[in-house]
Formats: structure tokens, C-alpha cells, sequence
């Protein structure tokens, strides 16, 4: 329901009740409001998420392949829920409560961006701050795909080599799209 509303403020516990076909009232046996049945749904889909990311990633062997591997697992999961990937970042619940679980997957692009400077495909900087910038990038890439979906976007796999390039110092791509 969050994918196809693509707003968590759209949401209702009446609604879900009525999709699962339970009394509005056995929710509450489960989740205190409304705002913890949509964090706990979107926390389920980020280690969704994070687990198709991992694996992708360790299917390369080199670690620029895995960074990019990652991350493109990633954008093709928010183009297959746009919905969701909103919720998980532009919903109210995200600005009111945060979402702490997200700590993982910025974990993994710093553990991801230092084995890339590690084996020396991109220069030494500070792992955590290229990390982010690099997160910037691909959400802000992903947000506007997603929001602006008429514009004449370039094949992600394209902006994403760019981001490497730019902002990690991948020098080229390490693996086919």
C-alpha cells in the first residue's frame, strides 16, 4: 500500500485492516499507531534493500565492480517501488521519528568506498566523507527520477559511472551495466 500511495500520511489503519482483513482494532495489538506500522514496514523493506545490495556486491570480485554493483541494485529497487523508496525518504514518519536502521546502508558504502581506496582504484581521502557524498549524489539522482519522471534522464548506470568517477575516483567503470 506505502508503494502504490507513495506517502505515508496516506495511509491509513482502517485501510490496511480493510487489505488484510482484520478489525482496525488488532492492529493496535501489534503496533502502537500508525507511525510505528509505517516504520516497521519500512524498516522490512530496507534490509530487503540492504540484502539485495549485499549480494550484488559480492558477486564482483574486484571492489569497484561491488561499489557499483550495490548501487545499482539499489536504484533498480527504487525505479521497481518509487512508492516506497519516498516513504523511505521524503515521508513525514522519516522527518518526525528518523529511521536509525538506515545507519546500515550508510555503513556499507563507507566499508565499500574504503576497500576502494584500500586496493588503490581510487585515491585516499576520507572514506566517510566521500561516502556520503556519494549517497548525496545517488539519492538526489534517484529522488529526481522518481519526482521528475519526464525529464530526459540518462541510462542510471551512465550518471552512476559519473558519480565514481567524480566523487570516489573510480577512474572507469570496473563492470558491465
Amino acid at each position: 500500500m506505502l508503494d502504490e500511495l507513495a506517502d505515508d500520511e496516506a495511509l491509513s489503519l482502517r485501510a490496511v485492516a480493510r487489505s488484510v482483513d482484520v478489525a482496525a482494532t488488532s492492529l493496535y495489538l501489534h503496533f502502537a499507531d500508525r507511525d510505528a506500522l509505517v516504520l516497521a514496514a519500512m524498516q522490512h523493506c530496507h534490509e530487503g534493500l540492504v540484502r539485495l545490495g549485499d549480494e550484488a556486491a559480492a558477486a564482483q570480485q574486484d571492489p569497484g565492480a561491488a561499489l557499483r554493483a550495490r548501487i545499482l541494485a539499489q536504484a533498480q529497487w527504487a525505479e521497481e517501488h518509487p512508492g516506497l523508496y519516498k516513504v523511505l525518504h521524503e515521508s513525514a514518519v522519516h522527518r518526525r521519528l528518523g529511521m536509525p536502521f538506515k545507519q546500515v546502508m550508510v555503513d556499507r558504502t563507507i566499508d565499500a568506498v574504503r576497500e576502494c581506496m584500500d586496493a588503490g582504484i581510487a585515491p585516499r581521502d576520507d572514506a566517510t566523507t566521500v561516502a556520503i557524498d556519494l549517497r548525496t549524489a545517488v539519492n538526489g539522482m534517484l529522488a529526481q527520477r522518481i519526482n521528475e519522471p519526464d525529464l530526459p534522464w540518462p541510462p542510471a548506470a551512465e550518471q552512476l559511472d559519473r558519480f565514481l568517477a567524480k566523487l570516489v575516483g573510480i577512474s572507469k567503470p570496473t563492470a558491465p551495466a
